[in-house]
């Protein structure tokens, strides 16, 4: 060969070369970059080509999917009850993606996962059309509608948690949305209304939304009390007088009720005594303070897989602000799902399990292929302890001010605190109120709960309790539980 022709091979070559090099960049190394890219309308064609498999509850699907009559895409996401398991399922949308499980689990439901080879595989020498695999979930339906229609026309939200697993039981938010109204290639519209609406309904405030919690955080301080050793008779009186000043201020702790002179830790939680857990708060320090909200689950994002917004408790506060923080107020902050999380460690004897909301992923001829398992998160209160503090929380249910939530039930032994957080500057906006209880029985706690109400239709400033708006709602939630376990 002349050395022309052997200069061009070579040239040649090198073009081969750098095309293969480039193709596999492509196909291998940017794979999954350009997968996931906004702008690779394939994906999401691929996406809606064949039937999405479903999110399931109670063994019943509550999504389906039906022939859109698209060009591009054929087939269209359709949701049983959109409104009230939105906070669980999130969207699929032909055109503004997915979020939450549709999202989180859309190679599943697609049948794109890895795990689903053999699946697809088969499907082409039998001919089958591709099909997507289920995802199960641990929610109860029951109690899913207990909450999300006690909420009713109000803003807030409602978790329940199965302590001795972990498993989430009711996750609602309202204002709420139906999925169904976005999930075609035409809803602009509905999209642009939904994204532009002040009342947030696509926000998952179970999840998502950080609150001041207010009282029902004592039960934390009650905790970090009890574990410091601070406390170790719950009726004995503690060294708190009246008008208590806040450390590095000249200021009172102001009380809402009498009798807080020096009450015991149980009679303060009973009547919610400001003072009492606030100098108890100070007593255990900032830090011994944030090491037990961290142990419940503060200061840390929670995946349920859902991802939740980190609750916060300010390990940096000075003694005045940690004060605060110890009865829910200063920069503490937190999600229903904290809150139902810490209810939950002290209905189980003081062991704090993982939330999770997914059971068990299906291939489409039934296997299981991941089934998911109850998980230890940490022990925050020792059995001993959170005994003490149960006996606490069913006394403000016998005979304080959560007794809009006692089941009356043989056998059923109910537990809870109220709370009316303030928000706002110089507290101007209408405060929130809060619940937290679990129920109780002879074989152990099966449910516990967190209800939010932001914001209630037809409620006055000063009718805004806790005991009043929330506990009806926890009660619901836990009697729906109860029933359908027979």
């Amino acid at each position: 060969m002349n050395k022309p022709l052997r200069r061009v091979a070579i040239f040649c070559g090198l073009l081969v070369l750098a095309l293969l090099v480039r193709d596999n960049w492509l196909q291998f190394v940017r794979a999954d970059e350009l997968n996931a890219h906004p702008k690779n309308t394939r994906v999401r064609i691929e996406r809606y080509a064949n039937e999405r498999g479903n999110i399931i509850v109670d063994g019943k699907p509550i999504t389906g999917s039906v022939d859109s009559g698209g060009n591009y895409y054929k087939y269209k996401r359709t949701y049983v009850n959109g409104p009230m398991w939105a906070p669980v399922t999130g969207y699929a949308s032909q055109v503004y993606d997915a979020n939450f499980i549709e999202k989180i689990e859309d190679g599943i439901l697609t049948g794109n996962d890895d795990r689903l080879f053999f699946d697809r595989t088969l499907a082409m020498f039998t001919g089958e059309k591709k099909k997507g695999g289920d995802v199960v979930t641990t929610l109860n339906g029951a109690a899913q509608k207990a909450a999300f229609e006690g909420l009713g026309g109000n803003t807030g939200a409602v978790v329940a948690i199965e302590p001795s697993t972990g498993k989430i039981l009711a996750l609602a938010s309202t204002p709420s949305y139906d999925p169904s109204t976005i999930a075609g290639s035409n809803d602009e519209k509905a999209w642009v209304k939904l994204t532009e609406d002040k009342s947030k309904p696509m926000q998952n405030r179970a999840l998502r939304e950080i609150y001041p919690p207010g009282s029902v955080f004592k039960v934390v301080t009650a905790a970090a009390a009890l574990e410091a050793g601070k406390v170790t008779d719950i009726d004995a009186a503690t060294d708190t007088p009246e008008g208590w000043k806040i450390p590095l201020s000249t200021i009172p702790m102001k009380n809402h009720s009498g009798g807080c002179a020096n009450a015991s830790l149980n009679e303060a939680l009973r009547i919610s005594c400001n003072s009492v857990f606030a100098k108890l708060g100070d007593d255990v320090g900032v830090e011994k303070m944030n090491e037990m909200a961290e142990k419940f689950g503060f200061n840390a994002e929670q995946f349920t897989p859902v991802r939740s917004s980190a609750s916060v408790y300010d390990k940096k506060a000075d003694r005045g602000g940690n004060a605060l923080s110890s009865i829910g107020q200063f920069n503490t902050a937190t999600t229903p799902l904290q809150m139902a999380m810490v209810t939950a460690a002290i209905a189980n004897d003081g062991k704090l399990m993982k939330p999770y909301m997914i059971d068990q992923l299906r291939a489409p001829n039934l296997d299981v292929i991941k089934q998911n398992e109850p998980e230890e998160m940490s022990q925050p209160v020792s059995p001993e302890n959170a005994q003490k503090l149960q006996a606490m929380m069913e006394n403000v249910v016998s005979n304080g001010t959560g007794g809009k939530a006692d089941l009356n039930m043989d056998g059923v032994k109910v537990g809870g605190k109220t709370g009316t957080a303030q928000h706002g500057e110089k507290n101007a906006k209408r405060p929130y109120a809060w619940f937290i209880s679990y129920a109780k029985t002879d074989q152990g706690s099966p449910v516990a709960v967190a209800v939010i109400v932001e914001d209630a239709e037809g409620v006055g400033r000063e009718d805004i309790s806790g005991g009043g708006l929330a506990a009806p709602i926890a009660k619901a939630v836990m009697k729906a539980v109860l029933k359908s376990r027979g």
